[in-house]
């Protein structure tokens, strides 16, 4: 696997199909990972997992798997979406094994400080549910504000020199 980046904890690689298995156990687990990051509520498929992540490779999509520094273990996905310009969106998906480990808030320091300044961007936004208090005061608390609200929706961002 190509590493791309690292943070103290964390090695960010390319997607591979290698990791479709641990692809498909996170985004699966409909009560504890699917709820957060879309409306689909039945599993994937292994084939519809390796036509999603070969995609993402052939568009070479800013996509990034994190696996622990210390075992080689699977943490997640992180993204950069919706590229525009100089702006971005900004995702992030951790296994439910992981999480609740100080990972979240690693990656996303180390992705944004990524994003700014080895991809250029001016600016990263992010939507999350208002129904994830503790996704949301991660956001704030790595220098994410908020700009707009729905009903289920926040829109926060997060400016180069803000």
């Amino acid at each position: 696997m190509e590493t791309v980046f690292e943070s103290a904890n964390i090695i960010y690689v390319k997607p591979t199909l290698e990791l479709v298995p641990a692809y498909l156990e996170m985004v699966n687990d409909i009560e504890n990972v699917a709820r957060y990051i879309g409306d689909r509520r039945e599993p994937f498929t292994y084939e519809e997992e390796c036509k999603y992540i070969q995609e993402r490779i052939d568009n070479h999509a800013l996509l990034f798997s994190m696996l622990e520094k210390s075992t080689g273990s699977f943490i997640g996905n992180i993204e950069f979406f919706n590229h525009k310009g100089y702006e971005s969106e900004w995702g992030i998906v951790i296994t439910t094994s992981m999480q609740n480990k100080g990972y979240g808030k690693e990656a996303l320091l180390r992705s944004v400080e990524y994003g700014f300044n080895e991809v250029g961007l001016e600016r990263i936004y992010l939507i999350v549910y208002a129904d994830n208090p503790r996704a949301i005061h991660v956001y704030e608390e790595c220098g994410f504000t908020e700009y707009d609200r729905t009903d289920v929706d926040i829109f926060m961002h997060r400016l180069k020199n803000g």
